[in-house]
């Protein structure tokens, strides 16, 4: 009797084991996209300790799940997340297949300015950066320009502590090295250089493109030290409406306005910027305002037109008004141009027109690019007068032709113009200032690449350009670009390119408009030439906790030719020649991405080292110059944290700097280096709707300003007493030159944005 309760027991617990076995199951699948697999995706089932990543097939298994009914979550950077509703009920594997879609705003963008042409940023040849205007928005500005310090190895430099007026440094390289396009086309240049990044809408902006190294095979002059490239909207692909508007307790406040219209066949786009900043400060108590007051407006209007075959054809056009001025703290107009009370009064004015239109061949793909840009500047430094005009015609014709999978060729013809006056030595004619000749050049150019696709491991892309200056003559730029990916996870790219840049000697030199010196130019004054090598590896690392995403930059580029400004072979002269000898700029730049799968956490952190510095040849001595404003090192990050149950963003920014080499007046009693520095800015932003969102932070947390004796002299801004021996024992000058960050302290934001999405 013992025996078979005993049997009973055994039996009945070999039974309920067994029901509890067939109480669990598992899934099993494959995550892919278009048919390709996706290795290291998250998989997880939400409010579970059930998760797991796919493997080198896209394959992956979780098991031993009770059943019952499960939120399943996928997600993998570069593709869109991907959730749904599961049952678990028996024990047979339950077969999913799960298809991803691309996500165009992180890794696998589609770009155009490395090989002018539409392409995968992860297959393009030439490593490219990419930059949309959710990554700005981690921390507002009013003008794309001061966006970028967010860009790690790129700088926006101020050059004068008055007028606060700047350029745009990539890798060290100073503003006039770095070309700034509009949807492809270089409209901005010389003159207009600060206005290029001012005053676009952020409505109108899809992404930026930054290259950062020369690309003049493919673009011309200027874009020596790197190009900045902004790709404006789709109006077909635009919401209805847009308006994000902010303002902070400087009294500064910002608009952007953005809509679209369909009228027939054609679809516009129309955007509008509005910054007013008009309260002089003086915290510092030099009496000079500690930031320059702007009233500016922006209107930019895109247009696409429907046409056969889904070719292509759109027009846009901008304009920009702007009145900056920045002196002296009782100053108001009525003292423009004059010597009573010191001001620096800009007036702006600027039209652009850009479009592009493909030809209509049946079987051939060839797109004619235009632009015109007429710029008016009217300027007041002190009572010294800078008044310019300049236009730029750019035509340029490109046929895209692949003639099979291994050779995909593009080739182009250009043609640029460009119109330049002004009231200085630059465009007089002999000794008498009534004798005026304005400058005119004709840069007619062709180029052509190749884009060679041994198999999806090896590309290599060969390019090369010819320009026939109107005063240099022919110029001669080769490229090639390697890209080697032995696997998905690891990508090399190797980029070689010579380059060129004519220089504009008066619109990057203030100096040499105040007339006070005869200005010299050597009879066979040469185009600055560039000798440029990158190597970029990229690595993609997946682990349970997420995707890091690893970028990394060796870059060298040897300049012969630099054009520099002789001030001291004769005190009556500005001579401008060829430099004897040679310059460098060689660094390395670090970023790394982090998307974190389990917390709702993004991490980026970047770090550029380098070094800028000139060999100069005196007298058969060789000397060794570091370039102004540079510094050894720089770092950008941001750190974004999501409260999803409040649907509540919170960005911590920011950015740090070595020290950089400061301009100095003879026997300067200021630090020549400045100070290592950050500037670091917060941001809430909540969510109420698809439609709605509130934001607001503060920015420069550690409230950061450069001394306070950043202007020399400022009480003696028209040198009255200068040549008291008394007073003024070492003859100092007014001079605010020495500038290398913003006198403008911390600030409290909070702003609005609103977006009206078209219903499908």
């Amino acid at each position: 009797m013992k025996k078979l309760i005993l049997l009973f027991f055994i039996f009945t617990f070999n039974s309920l084991e067994s029901e509890a076995q067939e109480r669990k199951g598992s899934i099993k699948g494959q995550v892919k996209n278009r048919g390709k697999a996706i290795i290291f995706a998250n998989i997880g089932l939400e409010n579970t300790t059930f998760g797991t990543s796919s493997d080198a097939n896209g394959n992956f298994e979780l098991s031993d799940i009770p059943f019952g009914n499960y939120s399943l979550q996928v997600s993998a950077m570069g593709y869109e997340s991907f959730g749904k509703t599961i049952n678990i009920q028996n024990s047979s594997p339950l077969i999913l297949d799960i298809e991803l879609q691309e996500k165009l705003s992180e890794l696998d963008e589609v770009v155009v300015t490395g090989t002018m042409k539409e392409v995968s940023r992860k297959k393009s040849p030439a490593p490219v950066e990419v930059f949309t205007p959710a990554y700005f928005k981690k921390n507002p500005t009013p003008a794309l320009f001061e966006a970028l310090q967010l860009v790690n190895g790129v700088r926006p430099q101020l050059n004068c502590n008055i007028c606060n007026t700047g350029d745009i440094h990539i890798n060290g390289m100073e503003g006039p090295y770095t070309m700034t396009l509009i949807d492809g086309m270089p409209i901005i240049g010389g003159l207009a250089s600060v206005y290029g990044l001012n005053g676009i809408p952020n409505s109108m902006v899809e992404r930026l493109e930054v290259v950062k190294g020369p690309a003049s095979s493919l673009y011309g002059s200027e874009a020596v030290g790197g190009l900045i490239n902004v790709i404006t909207k789709s109006p077909d692909k635009a919401p209805i409406f847009t308006l994000d508007a902010y303002a902070t307790d400087w009294q500064e406040f910002n608009t952007d306005v953005g809509f679209k219209n369909k009228i027939g066949k054609a679809t516009s786009l129309f955007g509008l910027n509005y910054f007013n900043y008009g309260k002089p400060i003086d915290k510092n108590g030099d009496n000079f305002t500690d930031v320059t007051l702007q009233n500016r407006i922006s209107l930019f209007n895109k247009w696409n037109f429907k046409r056969n075959s889904n070719r292509l054809a759109s027009i846009a056009g901008r304009f920009i008004y702007e009145d900056r001025w920045g002196g002296e703290m009782q100053w108001t107009p009525e003292y423009r141009g004059g010597d009573q009370v010191y001001g620096e009064s800009i007036y702006t004015t600027r039209y652009e027109l850009l479009g592009a239109y493909q030809l209509p061949f049946q079987r051939e793909k060839v797109i004619y690019n235009f632009s015109y840009s007429n710029h008016h500047q009217d300027s007041r430094y002190g009572n010294t007068s800078f008044i310019a005009q300049e236009n730029i015609v750019f035509n340029q014709l490109n046929w895209d032709k692949k003639i099979n999978d291994t050779h995909d060729l593009l080739v182009g013809a250009a043609l640029r113009y460009t119109y330049y006056d002004d009231n200085t030595p630059a465009t007089r004619v002999g000794a008498s200032e009534s004798s005026n000749e304005p400058a005119e050049t004709l840069l007619p150019g062709i180029f052509l690449q190749d884009e060679l696709t041994f198999n999806e491991h090896h590309k290599l892309l060969l390019g090369a350009r010819l320009d026939h200056h109107s005063k240099h003559g022919e110029i001669f730029s080769p490229r090639l670009n390697y890209k080697w990916a032995p696997d998905p996870q690891n990508i090399f790219r190797l980029s070689l390119g010579n380059g060129f840049r004519v220089v504009n000697l008066f619109t990057e030199d203030h100096a040499a408009t105040t007339g006070a010196r005869e200005v010299v130019i050597a009879e066979e004054l040469l185009p600055e030439r560039s000798y440029n090598a990158n190597l970029n590896y990229q690595k993609f690392i997946g682990k349970d906790f997420g995707l890091i995403s690893l970028d990394a930059t060796a870059f060298y580029t040897f300049f012969t030719n630099k054009i520099i400004a002789d001030y001291e072979t004769n005190d009556q002269q500005i001579i401008y020649d060829n430099l004897d000898g040679y310059a460098v700029s060689t660094g390395l730049s670090l970023n790394t991405d982090v998307d974190f799968a389990t917390l709702p956490l993004e991490v980026n952190l970047g770090l550029t080292f380098m070094d800028v510095f000139e060999i100069r040849k005196e007298e058969g001595v060789k000397s060794k110059h570091k370039q102004l404003l540079t510094e050894n090192f720089s770092g950008t990050y941001t750190v974004s944290y999501k409260i999803q149950k409040w649907d509540l963003t919170i960005d911590y920014t920011g950015n740090f700097y070595g020290p950089m080499k400061l301009p100095l007046l003879d026997d300067d009693f200021r630090d020549d280096y400045s100070p290592f520095f950050s500037i670091q800015n917060i941001q809430l932003t909540k969510r109420f709707s698809d439609q709605w969102t509130l934001y607001g932070g503060v920015k420069n947390l550690l409230n950061f300003t450069p001394s306070d004796d950043a202007i020399m002299r400022p009480f003696d801004p028209f040198d009255r007493n200068v040549d008291d021996k008394v007073s003024n024992p070492y003859g100092y000058t007014f001079d605010p030159t020495y500038v290398y960050a913003s006198n403008q302290g911390i600030r409290a934001f909070l702003g609005l944005r609103f977006t009206l999405m078209e219903r499908d």
